[in-house]
């Protein structure tokens, strides 16, 4: 099976507009600034995206009065999770993981903006989702 980049255009506009903002802005502002200049970055070129969405969650298909927030989902089918902090932790990487695995996305983009001296970013493909079902 080859080892393919999953949204690989998606996900190279979503991050080019990541590094733009981080060009423009650098490090040291709150993770709410960065995430304002993101949504006016990924309209001014055109990604489709919705900022803040309330994901519904559920326990045995009881849908549950708890609900994930990432900071965006890009072409409704990436989530884009930011942060502001010097580094990243495992909670930070958890959090987007577990965005992944309660919504069957398959794709997370980590971004952060406080990384100094460039934006830190990581991908996490959604391991729950067998890839040899969608290949015809």
């Amino acid at each position: 099976m080859e080892n393919k980049i999953i949204y690989k255009e998606e996900s190279y506009k979503i991050i080019g507009a990541c590094f733009e903002v981080y060009r423009e802005k650098g490090n040291g502002f709150l993770e709410a600034v960065y995430q304002e200049c993101l949504a006016i970055e990924f309209s001014d070129q055109g990604i489709p995206f919705v900022e803040k969405p309330k994901l519904a969650l559920s326990y045995k298909a009881k849908a549950l009065k708890q609900y994930y927030e990432p900071d965006f989902v890009c072409y409704d089918r990436i989530i884009v999770e930011i942060k502001a902090v010097k580094i990243l932790a495992d909670e930070h990487r958890a959090q987007t993981i577990n965005y992944l695995k309660s919504t069957g996305f398959e794709l997370g983009l980590l971004l952060n903006f406080g990384h100094y001296p460039k934006l830190e970013q990581e991908r996490f493909p959604n391991q729950n989702i067998s890839r040899l079902s969608r290949i015809s």
